[in-house]
């Protein structure tokens, strides 16, 4: 009776930790959908989601070398395909450049580096042997994930700043990783549970952090709509003549439609003009910086968390 309480614990834990973690998986969707609409990557990295590729592909291998063990298998075969619609899209959209340095990063992370591991791996003759050694990478590499955001801890202390910390994701990481380690421990499988308490520490201080200097935290998003024509002048030139007693005419306005710095001016003043409200509609056009960074920012640590 103890034996069957335990094995349906493990499936309460194991099937919440795959609602959760599909649910982390679709956080860059907004971004995503951005890049859609505006068709443009806009600079944005393509290494969390390689990233993410390459953490799915390692846990579903040793998963299957593990066998029934289908809550590891659902889960990463659904994140390695949400992964890969996510490169496909940054692919299309991408700068030649970014595409150029997407493509070789997959080649040796995605394709050579974890070609390495399945091959080298394969050849162990020992079943038992073959299983720890790709579980103790996967742990490894759930390590190495989980040290990154501590810069990003740190800039949090030191600028007093969590504008670029969600506290929802923050929340579902530690849960997701609650899940998965108690599972893991219920299961008797070192290699699920163990990176999981990092992922749980690593939640706590964040949401902790996000509590402390949630009020002290000034938003550093882009300038309200107008901001640009109502706080900053703009400056027109005036030809001078080309004499001795040269003479400097500087003319400052301040006008609060596109149209108005256009009138009585000749065609430079016109392309002046037009250049900085072209920035402001740029601006204006741009995603917060906070969505961004903080679902690039989840995805890496939720990858950490199975």
């Amino acid at each position: 009776m103890g034996a069957l309480d335990l094995d349906l614990m493990a499936s309460v834990f194991g099937i919440m930790g795959t609602i959760v973690a599909f649910l982390v998986y679709l956080a860059p969707l907004p971004t995503f959908y951005w890049i859609f609409k505006k068709k443009s990557t806009q600079g944005f990295p393509s290494i969390p989601y390689s990233v993410a590729l390459f953490s799915a592909m390692l846990t579903l291998y040793y998963a299957f070398l593990k066998t029934n063990c289908m809550m590891l298998v659902a889960i990463n075969s659904i994140g390695c395909f949400i992964e890969t619609v996510y490169l496909v899209t940054f692919m299309i959209y991408a700068t030649p450049k970014s595409r150029i340095f997407t493509t070789k990063l997959l080649i040796l992370f995605n394709i050579l580096g974890y070609g390495t591991i399945v091959l080298s791996t394969i050849l162990v003759p020992n079943a038992l042997l073959r299983l720890k050694i790709v579980g103790w990478i996967t742990i490894v590499f759930s390590v190495c994930v989980f040290a990154a955001p501590l810069t990003i801890m740190r800039q949090v202390i030191r600028t007093k700043s969590v504008e670029y910390m969600s506290f929802p994701l923050s929340l579902s990481l530690t849960l997701c990783a609650i899940m998965w380690f108690f599972y893991g421990l219920l299961i008797r499988d070192l290699f699920i549970a163990a990176p999981n308490v990092l992922g749980f520490a690593f939640g706590i201080v964040q949401m902790i952090m996000i509590l402390v200097y949630r009020k002290k935290t000034t938003k550093i998003g882009f300038l309200p709509e107008q901001s640009l024509s109502d706080q900053m002048p703009i400056t027109t030139r005036v030809p001078a003549p080309a004499n001795d007693n040269m003479t400097l005419a500087i003319v400052i306005s301040t006008p609060t439609k596109p149209g108005d710095a256009k009138k009585g001016s000749d065609e430079s003043d016109d392309d002046v003009d037009d250049d900085d409200y072209d920035l402001q509609k740029q601006l204006d056009g741009l995603p917060k910086g906070k969505a961004i960074v903080a679902s690039a920012f989840g995805l890496i640590l939720r990858r950490a968390s199975i």
